[in-house]
C-alpha cells in the first residue's frame, strides 16, 4: 500500500453537547433515518410515536423484567459506597436515598409532589415469520386521535414551531398533549431533532414575560435532553460533574437545582460507585479519607435514564447468574476433552473453556469465527441444544454460511444441527428455539457474534432470557466499532475479567488481513499486494471523490478485479457533505440504476437500506410499489414499507457508513476519506472500514496524513458505564 485513505465527513444530526469529551462516532449519532433538527421522526401521525425494536422486545418480556423487579425490590439498601461525601453531592445523595429506601416521600425531600410515572407501552407481538408472506415493516401503535393532533398543531403554531411536529409530539405526551405543551413548553424537547434553543424560542413565544433561563421547567428538561443526547453517544450514565458542567454551558443558572429537580420528578436516577484501581481517583466525584489513616477512597456520582440504569443492572446480575451457576452437564469431561483435543487450532483451548464455564469470551478477526463454528458442532454432537445470534442479518447469513447451514427456518421446535439467527428474532420467538415452560429460551449453548455491537438493552434481555445451567458465549473482534445503542457490553466484560477468555492465534490472510491487523494495533504500514488487493486512489475534493467512487464501482473493479458492481460495497464516514452517502448514492444510482424515482425517489431494482429501528440495518433491494407501499427484498425476506415510513427508514444502499456496515462482508469494499472527513476518523473507524473487504479495497483518499495520524493516536472515544462496577462484587475476578 503506497497511501493512506481518510474518511469523509458524516451528518451528525445533532450530535450531542456533553462536555468536552463526548464519545460517540458519527455514525451513532446519525443513524439512517437520522431525523433533521425541528423536524418529525418519521413522516406523518401514524409513524410518530412508534415503538424502537429495543422498546418492543422490552415490553415482549414483560414478564422477565418484573422478575428483575422484584429481584431489585429485595436488596436491602443503596450501594454503602460514597457514605461520606460532603457538599452538594452530599445532599443529593442523602434525598436519593431517602427516597429510594421509603425512609421519606419525594414530596417531602424535594419539596414537590412526586408525578405519575409515564404508563409503560403496551407489550408488542413479534412480526410474522417470513414463511407466513410479506413482512409489514412495524406502523407502531396506533396514532393519536386526529382532533387531538389539531389541538396541538395550534399550540405549536402560536409557538412558532414546525406545525409538521404536531402528530409526534401528540403521541409523546399522550392525553391533553395541548395543555401539557401549554403549562410546560420545553416538553417539546423530548421531540426528536428538537434543540434548547428552539424549545427556548418555542417557550418564549407562549410564556413571554413568564419565561426565563431560571425556570424549573427548563432545567429539568435541558437536564433530561442532555441525558438522551449522551444515549447517543454510547454513556449509560453521565458523572454528576459533567453533567452540572454541560448544563452551565447551556445557560442553567443552578445546575445543582436542576438535577436535584429533574431526579425529584423521576425522570432520571443517581448512583454512587466506589472507584478502586489505579487511575481511578481522577475519574472520581469525591476522593473520602475512608479510616482516618490518610487512605483514599474515590467515588463517583453518576445521573442517567432509568431505562438505561435498569438494563445494565440487569445485565450485570443476568452474567453474573450465568458466571455462578454450574454449567448443564451434556457429555462427560472425557467426551468434552476428545472433541477439544481434534478441534484445530485454539477451538480447543475454547472448548474446553466452555466445558466448565456459564459464560465465555472470544475474540478474533474474521478468520477466527471458524472456532466458535467448530466448538458449536461439537457441542451438538455431544448433545447439547445449540444455537449462534448475531445483531444483524448480515452477519447471521455470514456465519450460516461458515457453519454449512442455512438461516434458521421459524417456527423451529429445534434445529437438527447448530443453527443461526439475529438476536432480534431470537428473543422475539420469529426464529429459533422458542422459549420454555419458564419464559427461558429453551436451549443450552447460546454463541453471539459480533458482540461489540451488543447494548445494554439487547445484552440485558439475552442474559436475563437464558435458563440456569446454559452457557453463553461472546465472540468478536474488540478493535471494531462499538454499539449504536448505549454501553460498551463486551470491551466492559473483557476488562472486568470476569469469565475465561479465549484469544484466537488465527489471523487473517493476505495483504487486506495484513493491513487491518497492523491497523489494529495503531500501525499504518505499506503492505505488498501484488493482486492488487490493496488500492490507492488520491483525489483532491469531494467531488473528485465521487467521480472516482462511481467510476471504480461500475468499471474498474469489475473489469481489473472481476467483482460485478452488486458485490461491491461503498463506505463513507457519514450521510452528509459533498461526499457523504447521500451524494454517493445519487451518483451510484444515476450510474447503475437510473429511474425517475418513482416513489419517494426509488425504482425497482435500486439497492438500498431499510432501517426499521434505530441501530438495525437490513440491506435490500426495490422489488416494486403500489398502494400498500415499498415492497423491498431483505436478507431473503420480502418486506412491505408503508407509504408514511418511506422517508425515514429506507435510503439507497450502494453506500453506507461503517457502523451499517457492521457485521457484513463483501468481495470488494471502496473506502471514500473525503477532505471533509478528518474530524470522523478514529483507528476503530478504519478497522472496521476496511475490515468489510474480503478480496479487494480500493481507498479513495483525500485527507494527506490525518489518516496515519488517526490509526496512531485516536482510539474509540471513552464510554461512561457501569457495568463493571456492578459486575466486581458478584463476580471473583478470574487470570
Amino acid at each position: 500500500m503506497s497511501t493512506e485513505p481518510e474518511p469523509a465527513t458524516e451528518d451528525t444530526t445533532d450530535a450531542v453537547d456533553t462536555g468536552p469529551e463526548t464519545p460517540g462516532t458519527v455514525e451513532a449519532a446519525g443513524s439512517a433515518s437520522d431525523p433533521r433538527p425541528g423536524e418529525p421522526a418519521g413522516d406523518g401521525g401514524e409513524a410518530a410515536g412508534q415503538l424502537s425494536e429495543v422498546e418492543a422486545e422490552l415490553s415482549a418480556q414483560r414478564i422477565e423484567r418484573e422478575r428483575i423487579e422484584r429481584r431489585k425490590a429485595e436488596k436491602q439498601g443503596p450501594i454503602e459506597a460514597g457514605g461520606k461525601l460532603s457538599g452538594t453531592a452530599a445532599d443529593l445523595l442523602a434525598a436519593v436515598r431517602a427516597v429510594e429506601s421509603g425512609a421519606k416521600p419525594a414530596a417531602a425531600v424535594f419539596g414537590a409532589p412526586e408525578p405519575a410515572r409515564r404508563p409503560a407501552p403496551e407489550p408488542v407481538r413479534p412480526p410474522r415469520p417470513a414463511s407466513a408472506g410479506p413482512a409489514t415493516a412495524p406502523t407502531g401503535p396506533a396514532g393519536p386521535a386526529p382532533e387531538a393532533v389539531q389541538s396541538v398543531r395550534r399550540v405549536l403554531a402560536e409557538g412558532g414551531a414546525p406545525e409538521a411536529l404536531a402528530p409526534q409530539t401528540a403521541a409523546l405526551l399522550g392525553e391533553g398533549a395541548q395543555d401539557a405543551l401549554r403549562a410546560d413548553p420545553w416538553q417539546l424537547l423530548r421531540v426528536g431533532g428538537v434543540r434548547p434553543e428552539q424549545a427556548d424560542g418555542f417557550a418564549r413565544a407562549l410564556l413571554g414575560a413568564e419565561c426565563g433561563p431560571d425556570d424549573e421547567r427548563r432545567g429539568r428538561a435541558v437536564t433530561v435532553w442532555l441525558l438522551e443526547q449522551a444515549a447517543l453517544a454510547g454513556h449509560t450514565a453521565l458523572e454528576l460533574s459533567r453533567l452540572t458542567a454541560t448544563l452551565a454551558q447551556r445557560g442553567v443558572p443552578d445546575p445543582d437545582a436542576a438535577v436535584q429537580s429533574t431526579l425529584a420528578e423521576g425522570e432520571a436516577l443517581a448512583f454512587q460507585d466506589a472507584l478502586d484501581g489505579p487511575g481511578s481517583a481522577a475519574r472520581s466525584e469525591h476522593t473520602e479519607d475512608t479510616d482516618g489513616e490518610g487512605e483514599e477512597r474515590p467515588v463517583r456520582v453518576l445521573i442517567g435514564l432509568e431505562r438505561y440504569a435498569l438494563a445494565e443492572e440487569s445485565l450485570a446480575d443476568g452474567l453474573a447468574r450465568l458466571v455462578n451457576s454450574t454449567p448443564k452437564q451434556d457429555g462427560s469431561a472425557a467426551d468434552w476433552e476428545q472433541a477439544a483435543a481434534s478441534a484445530p487450532g485454539s477451538a480447543g483451548e475454547l472448548i474446553r473453556a466452555v466445558a466448565g464455564h456459564g459464560l465465555v469470551l472470544h475474540t478474533g478477526g474474521e478468520a477466527s469465527l471458524a472456532e466458535p463454528a467448530a466448538m458449536l458442532h461439537a457441542a451438538h454432537a455431544l448433545g447439547l441444544r445449540a444455537w449462534a445470534a448475531a445483531p444483524g442479518p448480515l452477519g447471521r447469513d455470514r456465519f450460516a454460511a461458515l457453519l454449512g447451514t442455512e438461516p434458521a427456518e421459524p417456527p423451529s421446535p429445534g434445529p437438527a444441527a447448530p443453527a443461526a439467527v439475529t438476536v432480534a428474532d431470537l428473543l422475539t420467538g420469529v426464529e429459533g428455539p422458542g422459549r420454555d415452560a419458564d419464559g427461558a429460551l429453551d436451549l443450552d449453548l447460546l454463541v453471539v457474534l459480533d458482540a461489540p455491537q451488543l447494548d445494554v438493552e439487547a445484552g440485558a434481555l439475552l442474559a436475563e432470557s437464558l435458563p440456569d445451567g446454559a452457557r453463553l458465549v461472546l465472540a468478536g473482534d474488540p478493535a471494531v466499532l462499538w454499539s449504536v445503542g448505549p454501553g460498551r457490553v463486551f470491551a466492559d466484560l473483557l476488562a472486568a475479567r470476569a469469565c475465561p477468555q479465549v484469544a484466537s492465534r488465527r489471523p487473517d490472510p493476505g495483504p487486506l488481513g495484513e493491513l487491518v491487523s497492523g491497523i489494529g494495533i495503531g500501525e499504518l504500514s505499506q503492505v505488498e499486494a501484488p493482486g492488487k488487493e490493496v488500492v490507492i486512489v488520491p483525489v483532491r475534493d469531494a467531488g473528485e471523490a465521487v467521480h472516482r467512487t462511481v467510476q471504480l464501482v461500475a468499471d474498474s473493479v469489475p473489469r481489473a478485479i472481476g467483482v460485478p458492481a452488486e458485490e461491491t460495497q461503498v463506505i463513507t464516514p457519514g450521510h452528509g457533505g459533498a461526499a457523504g452517502t447521500r451524494a454517493l448514492n445519487a451518483a451510484l444510482k444515476e450510474r447503475l440504476n437510473p429511474g425517475p424515482g418513482r416513489f419517494g425517489g426509488f425504482d425497482p431494482g435500486d439497492r438500498v437500506v431499510h432501517t426499521p429501528a434505530p441501530g438495525r440495518v437490513l440491506p435490500g433491494r426495490v422489488v416494486k410499489a403500489d398502494a400498500d407501499g415499498l415492497h423491498l427484498t431483505c436478507a431473503g425476506e420480502t418486506v412491505v414499507v408503508p407509504r408514511d415510513r418511506v422517508e425515514g427508514s429506507v435510503r439507497h444502499g450502494w453506500a453506507l457508513t461503517a457502523h451499517q456496515a457492521l457485521g457484513g462482508r463483501w468481495p470488494a469494499v471502496v473506502v471514500v476519506l473525503p477532505g471533509d472527513a478528518v474530524q470522523a476518523l478514529s483507528r476503530p473507524w478504519i478497522y472496521t472500514a476496511f475490515g468489510r473487504a474480503a478480496r479487494h479495497l480500493s481507498v479513495v483518499h483525500g485527507v494527506d496524513q490525518a489518516l496515519p495520524r488517526a490509526v496512531a493516536e485516536v482510539p474509540a472515544k471513552p464510554r461512561t458505564t457501569r457495568l463493571p462496577v456492578l459486575l466486581a462484587p458478584q463476580i471473583p475476578v478470574t487470570d
